[in-house]
C-alpha cells in the first residue's frame, strides 16, 4: 500500500468497521433493555408480522373470556332470582294446599288468597325487575329463538362472543332464558282467564291451583337447569380459552422475546470490536506523519 496523505485508506477502513460493531452494539443494547429480540420491523420483518398476530389474538382470548364471565355473572344472577321464585311458589303451593281442604271457612279461605295473590305480585314483581348491566332477564325479553343484533340495542337472546373470528360454532353461542313472570307462569290473578292458577279463594279454585302450581315449579326448573348447563359450558369455554392464550403466549415469546444469554454473549463481542476499531483507527490516523517525517527529511 502507497504512503499517500491525500486518503488515509487504513483509517476509513477503521472508521467503517467502529460503525458496524458500534451499530450492532447499539442493537445488543435496545435488544436487552427492552428484552425484545424483534424491536423494529427491519429485525425480522416476518417475525413481526407474525408476532402481531399473535398478540391480536392473545389480546381476543383474554376480552373473550371477561366475556365469558360476565355471561357467567348473568346467569348467576337470573338464578339468583329464579331462587327467590321458587321459594314464593312452594309457599303458593302451600297456601292452595291449605286452602284444598275443608275444615275451613270462606272467609279463611279469602285470607289465604290474599297472601297467595301477593306471592303472585312479588313473582310478577321479580321477574319484571331483575336486570344485569340494564338487560332484563326474566320478563321475556330474552327468550325468543332468534337474535339481532344490528340495531343499538339488541334483541332476542344474549349472543356471547368468546372466539377471535365470527364462526358460530367456536366463536360464539346463545343464551336464551324463558320468561318467568306470574302470568307466564299461570298463577295468581296476572295468569290469563280460566288458568287454573288464578285463585284458592275456593276449595275448588285450590284443588284445581294444585296442578298449575306443579307445572309452574316445572317450568321454571326448566329455565334453571338450561342456565345451568350453559354455565357449565361457559366454565369449560374460559378453561380451554385460557389455555389457548397461554400457548399462544408462549408461541410469541418464542418468536419475539430476547434470549439474554446469546444476546449478552453477542453484546460482549461487539463491545471488544468497537473498542479494538477505536483504537485502531488512532493508531491509523497517525500514520500519515510517517510521510511528513520523508518530507521533512528532504
Amino acid at each position: 500500500m502507497s504512503l499517500v496523505i491525500n486518503h488515509n485508506m487504513m483509517a476509513m477502513n477503521a472508521s467503517r468497521n467502529l460503525s458496524t460493531a458500534y451499530g450492532s452494539l447499539g442493537t445488543s443494547v435496545r435488544r436487552l433493555s427492552s428484552g425484545l429480540r424483534i424491536g423494529t420491523a427491519a429485525d425480522d420483518a416476518a417475525g413481526l408480522a407474525i408476532r402481531e398476530l399473535m398478540r391480536a389474538d392473545i389480546a381476543s382470548m383474554n376480552q373473550g373470556v371477561r366475556n365469558a364471565m360476565d355471561a357467567i355473572s348473568m346467569i348467576q344472577t337470573a338464578d339468583g332470582a329464579l331462587q327467590v321464585i321458587d321459594e314464593k311458589l312452594i309457599r303458593m303451593k302451600e297456601l292452595a294446599e291449605q286452602a284444598a281442604t275443608g275444615t275451613y271457612n270462606s272467609d279463611q279461605r279469602l285470607m289465604i288468597d290474599s297472601e297467595y295473590q301477593a306471592m303472585a305480585s312479588e313473582i310478577q314483581r321479580i321477574a319484571s325487575a331483575t336486570d344485569f348491566n340494564g338487560i332484563y332477564l326474566l320478563n321475556g325479553q330474552l327468550s325468543g329463538d332468534d337474535h339481532n343484533g344490528s340495531g343499538l340495542v339488541s334483541t332476542g337472546r344474549v349472543k356471547i362472543h368468546f372466539g377471535t373470528g365470527n364462526e358460530s360454532s367456536e366463536d360464539y353461542y346463545y343464551i336464551q332464558i324463558g320468561c318467568a313472570t306470574a302470568s307466564a307462569l299461570g298463577v295468581g290473578l296476572m295468569a290469563s282467564a280460566g288458568r287454573a292458577g288464578r285463585s284458592v279463594s275456593t276449595q275448588e279454585l285450590a284443588q284445581n291451583a294444585l296442578d298449575a302450581i306443579q307445572q309452574a315449579i316445572i317450568s321454571k326448573d326448566k329455565i334453571r337447569a338450561h342456565l345451568g348447563s350453559m354455565q357449565n359450558r361457559l366454565e369449560n369455554t374460559i378453561t380451554n380459552l385460557q389455555i389457548q392464550a397461554e400457548n399462544l403466549q408462549a408461541s410469541e415469546s418464542r418468536i419475539s422475546d430476547v434470549d439474554v444469554a446469546a444476546e449478552m454473549t453477542e453484546f460482549v463481542r461487539q463491545q471488544i470490536l468497537s473498542q479494538s476499531a477505536v483504537a485502531m483507527l488512532a493508531q491509523a490516523n497517525s500514520l500519515p506523519r510517517m510521510a511528513m517525517q520523508l518530507i521533512g527529511g528532504g
